[in-house]
C-alpha cells in the first residue's frame, strides 16, 4: 500500500507531481523538494507559505517550531518516522525529522522530503533557520 504522500505516476510511467503538491524547504543554500500529503492540513499549511522558521532541535532527531496558527488534523500513529517525514504535532506544531525511528506519538502527515539523504547533515544540531515556500 502507497502512503497519502506518494508521488503520482503518470501513464508512461514517469514521476508527475502537479505543482500544487509540491513545495520547497530551504536551509542555507541547500534546496530540498515535498510532496505535500492529500489532507486539508497539508493545503493549509501551503496556504501560509511562504515561512521562513527558526526552528530547534528535540531529541537529536527533529526540528519543531510552533505556527503562528492551529491546521486541521487528522492524526494518526505513524508507529515508525522516517527522515524526511514533514509532520504536525498537534495542531500547531511542524516537525521536520531528520532520523528515522519508533515512535508512540500521533501526528497529521504534512508532506514527505523527496530526497532526504543529506538531510540530517544540512540540518545539523541545534536551531536552524528553514525557508518554506511554493516555488
Amino acid at each position: 500500500m502507497l502512503p497519502s504522500f506518494a508521488v503520482p505516476t503518470s501513464a508512461a510511467g514517469g514521476a508527475d507531481t502537479p505543482a500544487e503538491k509540491r513545495v520547497w524547504m530551504a536551509i542555507g543554500e541547500r534546496r530540498f523538494s515535498i510532496t505535500l500529503a492529500d489532507t486539508e492540513g497539508a493545503r493549509a499549511f501551503a496556504a501560509m507559505l511562504p515561512l521562513t522558521l527558526d526552528m530547534p532541535d528535540l531529541n537529536g532527531n527533529e526540528k519543531h517550531v510552533k505556527l503562528s496558527r492551529p491546521l486541521p488534523t487528522a492524526s494518526t500513529t505513524p508507529r515508525t518516522i522516517r527522515t524526511g517525514d514533514l509532520m504536525l504535532w498537534g495542531s500547531d506544531t511542524l516537525v521536520v525529522f531528520y532520523l528515522t525511528f519508533d515512535s508512540p506519538y500521533s501526528y497529521t502527515r504534512t508532506g514527505r522530503i523527496d530526497d532526504p539523504a543529506a538531510l540530517s547533515q544540512v540540518l545539523g544540531r541545534g536551531e536552524v533557520r528553514v525557508v518554506f515556500t511554493k516555488n
